[in-house]
């Protein structure tokens, strides 16, 4: 077994994976760019080496300076994570040309499977079923329209060498082939360097189900169950599971059988997946198989009770698996969400910025794999993913369940982040039927994220903890001032709670030793232990418990619970007549301006000043987080003056162009 092993990657898979090896009682080196210098995984390790600039491809993408750390320190072998070098042949070769291993598959394999154009011809020769396209290369736009058209629309044009839904675009019509060729090669050549794509037919309705699979380099293959990971946002991962709620044991058998029969034509070893999509009859098309350890792997963990980063290692020492398929059984659910730092209201643009405030959620059946701590910064040079949440239950619904409260209880300020989104996809009435596919969130949410609604029953709740909050602020003020002498303090037995614009009318009927409301007409109980100043509370609203996080603003409450962000404000009837006859602040008038919705890089203008634009013009593509967004025209405009060209740095509403 191995005495030191490198991990050349960040966040929290490198952080993953010295938890592992910590517990092997192999000692770990890091490798950090210069954003990383603070970072937990550089903290987590036994050693650290800097190997460069911020910019990954300064960095973490240069396997030249991996190796140099490894020679420097004494690594016998190299982890990789998933993205960066973790599939990367030249960088594998380079470590065994060095007398390092590499914890992951052959060169072999990686070659073969690594390329998405010739991974399905290899599919297709090993018997595993494949979807309808054209897998040569493509010289230009044009030829990417002739192809589609022949297909037949809609078609998917994918990145050969992508991963991650980077360099991938969905097309109806030849206007959006020869746009989606653009945008697909430009990405693709950005995040891969390599600007090769295919075109495939897009199965309608599709889920998105790949298989796990592990394998020693004694011929042994075991294929672990498989994810659903339907659940999807421009093509990325948002919320993955495992078991699929739609399989059934004869077509999990045919799926895992097809994997391990691709794994074998390629002499695999290590984990890896394959990834499917399966149609509404239980048809399934082979997609691509990833050779590395996948973003989603902790929900296969915890049904098999399987450490995949572990037996990766052991494969890599020349371990044989300590078991066989008749061995694999799945027990339970698991279900993972992705913590990202973006703000889902406003198009899920990637946020940065210090970690003000992170406290991660506990309990049974909840597990966190982050690589962050509070006061760690979210850099813009790389991935937005904060952390991976996953639960476990004995029944889906369980999990579920304990989704929803672990994502109410998990309280990061500082950025903007999607778990209210997370949370409304949890509670989802679709989402609980198991009624799954890729196109789930287009399909569900068409204009956007606005916040989850609340049952009646939910505001009823939290009015009611705002008014206990409200109380027991009210009693902080009586006790200073009633200091004073003859100061006598009230406590109000009416009052009026705004719930943004909804007005509820209370009545204190008794304030201990649970506090009971009379809210129109109908009795609430509550019951919780919180203090003044506890941005967390677990509170017993008529027999149920709800996580709310709760925050002082001016003149209310800000609250949090279900995906849903409201303020609520708590006013004697005197005062909230008062408040009536406050005038509304007017918002100032932005529409002559294009505004950067994130910090980013300018890639290209595409106008000029004088211009006369359309509404859906492109006006500008702003690179962030390694993703390219187009900006648009959203009316009839003439270009009056550009504020930022072409490769400026933009901070976050920082004026790009004016408009006459």
């Amino acid at each position: 077994m191995f005495e030191k092993i490198l991990i050349a990657n960040r966040g929290e898979i490198a952080c993953r994976v010295i938890r592992t090896a910590r517990r092997m009682g192999i000692k770990t080196v890091a490798v950090y760019s210069d954003a990383d210098a603070d970072a937990l995984h550089v903290r987590m390790a036994d050693e650290a080496v800097h190997i460069g600039p911020s910019p990954s491809n300064q960095s973490y993408l240069i396997a030249d300076r991996i190796v140099e750390a490894c020679k420097a320190t004494g690594a016998q072998a190299v982890h990789p994570g998933y993205g960066f070098l973790s599939e990367n042949q030249s960088f594998a070769k380079a470590l065994d040309a060095a007398g390092i291993a590499f914890i992951g598959p052959n060169v072999e394999a990686i070659y073969a499977m690594g390329d998405k154009i010739e991974s399905k011809k290899l599919a297709k020769k090993a018997g595993v079923s494949t979807v309808p396209g054209y897998v040569g290369e493509i010289k230009d736009a044009d030829e990417a329209v002739k192809i589609a058209d022949e297909i037949g629309y809609p078609v998917m044009i994918k990145a050969s060498a992508g991963g991650g839904g980077k360099g991938m675009r969905l097309a109806h019509d030849a206007k959006e082939a020869r746009e989606g060729f653009r945008s697909a090669t430009s990405e693709a050549k950005s995040s891969f360097g390599d600007d090769r794509v295919f075109i495939e037919k897009f199965i309608e309705q599709p889920r998105h189900i790949e298989i796990q699979i592990i394998a020693d380099a004694h011929g042994n293959i075991c294929y672990l169950g498989e994810r659903e990971c339907s659940i999807q946002r421009r093509h990325q991962k948002v919320i993955e599971e495992a078991p699929s709620p739609f399989l059934d044991e004869a077509t999990r058998k045919a799926m895992g059988e097809q994997a391990v029969a691709l794994a074998r034509a390629v002499n695999y070893r290590s984990a890896g997946t394959v990834e499917f999509i399966v149609g509404p009859d239980r048809s399934f098309y082979f997609l691509e198989m990833n050779t590395r350890l996948q973003v989603e792997h902790p929900v296969t963990e915890l049904i098999t009770g399987y450490d995949l980063v572990e037996l990766m290692i052991r494969v890599a020492a020349g371990e044989h698996l300590p078991f066989s398929q008749a061995d694999v059984t799945l027990t339970g659910w698991a279900m993972e969400a992705r913590v990202y730092a973006e703000d889902p209201y406003r198009g899920f643009l990637p946020s940065i910025g210090r970690l003000a405030r992170y406290v991660e959620p506990k309990g049974p059946g909840v597990r966190v794999d982050s690589g962050v701590y509070e006061g760690a910064e979210i850099s813009m040079f790389y991935d937005p993913m904060v952390a991976k949440l996953v639960t476990y239950g004995e029944t889906r619904a369980q999990a579920a369940e304990r989704m929803s409260d672990a994502l109410d209880a998990y309280y990061i300020r500082g950025i903007t982040h999607n778990i209210p989104f997370l949370t409304a996809l949890m509670k989802h009435p679709r989402f609980l039927e198991g009624r799954l596919s890729t196109g789930f969130i287009a399909e569900e949410y068409p204009d956007g994220f606005h916040g989850a609604p609340l049952d009646a029953e939910a505001r009823r709740a939290l009015a009611a903890i705002a008014v206990m909050a409200d109380l027991a602020d009210r009693a902080r003020q009586g006790r200073i001032t009633g200091q004073m002498r003859g100061y006598v303090h009230h406590v109000p037995d009416e009052l009026v709670v705004m719930l943004d614009d909804e007005q509820v009318e209370v009545k204190v009927v008794q304030h201990a030793p649970a506090l009971v409301l009379d809210m129109g007409g109908k009795p609430v109980t509550l019951d919780c232990s919180w203090k003044l100043g506890d941005r967390l509370l677990s509170a017993t609203v008529d027999d149920r418990t709800r996580v709310v996080q709760i925050e002082r603003v001016s003149a209310g409450w800000k609250l949090t619970h279900g995906g849903s962000v409201l303020v609520a404000r708590v006013y004697t009837r005197k005062g909230a007549a008062y408040a009536a006859m406050m005038p509304v602040k007017q918002a100032p008038d932005m529409s002559r301006f294009l505004l950067s919705p994130m910090p980013g890089l300018v890639l290209s203008v595409a106008v000029e000043v004088g211009q006369e634009v359309q509404a859906g013009e492109e006006l500008a593509v702003i690179e962030a987080m390694k993703m390219e967004n187009v900006l648009r025209a959203e009316r009839n405009c003439t270009v009056k003056e550009i504020k930022a060209g072409a490769g400026s740095s933009v901070a976050a509403d920082q004026v790009i162009i004016e408009f006459e």
